[in-house]
């Protein structure tokens, strides 16, 4: 399990800020973000290097400065999971992005608007 901190409540869970990050067991790249002060509030995440690795978003320089990382090596890049009875969705247009060294996070809501809200995860899969 990681402590992770976001610079700002993830929008929608305001006031929310402390989450644990733990792995799915069987599942590789696949993750829970619990909220500490209300654990009944989970969301599933995936790693976006191991699912995604043609989607790499740009952190701005002043982000990363925030997040106090200077590579993108320093960043775990995860992706909100929406999982429903028709298949699973994925958030890419605000992905979470982690200092792997010290758990400082934020959800970046990227200006690109080329990258869906919800993306369907099997087509991206396959792709």
């Amino acid at each position: 399990m990681s402590a992770l901190t976001f610079l700002t409540p993830p929008p929608g869970l305001e006031p929310l800020s402390e989450f644990e990050l733990t792995p799915v067991a069987g599942a590789a790249g696949l993750y829970t973000l619990q909220a500490v002060e209300r654990p009944e509030i989970r969301i599933f995440a995936i790693d976006a290097g191991t699912h995604l690795p043609g989607y790499s978003p740009e952190l701005p320089d002043d982000r990363a400065a925030e997040l106090g990382v200077t590579s993108a090596d320093e960043v775990l890049a995860l992706v909100v999971v929406n999982p429903s009875h028709e298949g699973s969705t994925v958030n890419l247009l605000a992905p979470v992005l982690v200092n792997r060294a010290t758990g400082a996070s934020l959800q970046l809501v990227l200006e690109d608007d080329s990258f869906p809200v919800r993306a369907e995860l099997a087509s991206l899969a396959r792709a």
